[in-house]
């Protein structure tokens, strides 16, 4: 039964049990001398009190649904029959929710994720393609609930986005955005070219996890970084280009630059610069260790011709698909609307079989 391997799967009794250590930790009397302490340990009894809940309430429905189903058998009453259906096709899709999330175990997979955009070959051409991915990645933030922050963007010099930075801020979002990391290609008739020819684009969409201020993983020497500010170049009205409020920080012994010119004051975007380069430096420090290059960094290619993870096709057919796992669809204008859910949910099954 799908209902009791899925307690099995969420390891419902273990939940229970930390919930139990955790209400006795908050009810300590000095629980709250250390506020970072305490904070994280609510956090983490929200965290498994809602998983309990969530399964608790999913057991609910399905009982209630097979006493209504009962109800309709015995009293031979078809007008039932609309109401079972659209309840069970609910619960169906309930349940597969709570199973792809299951498959999220890995350490950072519950983070924030930071997904950075930048064009490959092609030109304008890719610098729109940039634009294009740029606005699916923030609607499918926004359907999945998850607060989107675009924490730095360079504009193209004709058209379209050179490169973007983009925080998606949730429960779980670094463990389903990160199977969108790789070389995406678009093939369409160029709005560029006027003689109506077919290009062939490429972007890369790299995806890390955002890491706590206080990760022990990550120490960041403030002897260590070089601080530069300067004026926006992006949307902004009347602020931008009459105030430096945008910075950058290079980390001098890695050599890793970061850039944010999102807000307008220059000590929140150096308080978003930082959290950019926390992850990265915790990105690149995983990266050393072979056995977890595939957890964090994922396809890691040239962007160009047959390094990409997933085609988009706009002519002479209509068409997505992802090479990792033969997933496709026709409906191309729903994709860039930001419905990748089924991308992201084969991906995740897949790789999850490879362990």
């Amino acid at each position: 039964m799908r209902l009791a391997d899925l307690r099995v799967s969420l390891d419902v009794a273990s939940r229970k049990d930390k919930i139990s250590v955790l209400e006795l930790e908050l009810g300590r009397p000095n629980f709250w001398d250390d506020p970072d302490s305490a904070q994280k340990v609510m956090q983490e009894l929200s965290f498994q009190q809602g998983k309990v809940k969530m399964y608790e309430d999913l057991q609910a429905k399905f009982e209630d649904l097979n006493a209504l189903y009962e109800l309709a058998m015995e009293e031979e009453d078809n007008s039932l029959e609309p109401e079972v259906e659209a309840e069970v096709k609910k619960l169906q899709d309930t349940f597969a929710g709570l199973e792809l999330e299951i498959l999220l175990s890995d350490p950072y997979d519950r983070n924030n994720a930071i997904i950075t955009l930048h064009a490959g070959a092609g030109g304008t051409e890719a610098q729109d393609w940039v634009s294009m991915l740029y606005r699916m990645y923030v609607r499918w933030g926004e359907r999945r609930g998850y607060k989107v922050e675009t924490m730095d963007l360079l504009p193209g010099d004709e058209a379209g986005i050179k490169s973007a930075t983009i925080s998606i801020v949730g429960e779980n979002a670094y463990g389903y955005a990160k199977s969108e990391k790789g070389v995406h290609r678009l093939v369409r008739i160029s709005p560029f070219d006027a003689s109506g020819r077919r290009h062939t684009s490429f972007a890369s969409v790299d995806v890390i996890p955002e890491v706590a201020e206080d990760d022990s993983e990550i120490k960041i020497d403030p002897e260590d970084l070089r601080v530069d500010t300067y004026r926006s170049s992006g949307a902004g009205g009347q602020h931008v280009n009459k105030t430096s409020s945008a910075v950058r920080i290079t980390h001098l012994p890695t050599g890793i630059v970061v850039a944010c010119q999102s807000e307008r004051s220059q000590i929140q975007n150096r308080a978003y610069a930082m959290r950019v380069l926390q992850a990265k430096l915790l990105e690149l420090k995983r990266q050393q260790h072979a056995d977890e290059i595939s957890e964090i960094r994922g396809e890691q290619q040239e962007i160009a011709w047959g390094s990409q993870i997933r085609s988009y096709v706009f002519h002479p057919y209509n068409m997505v698909k992802d090479h990792r796992t033969n997933v496709e669809t026709a409906n191309v204008s729903a994709v860039m609307d930001g419905e990748i859910d089924d991308f992201i949910a084969a991906y995740l099954q897949t790789t999850n079989k490879d362990k």
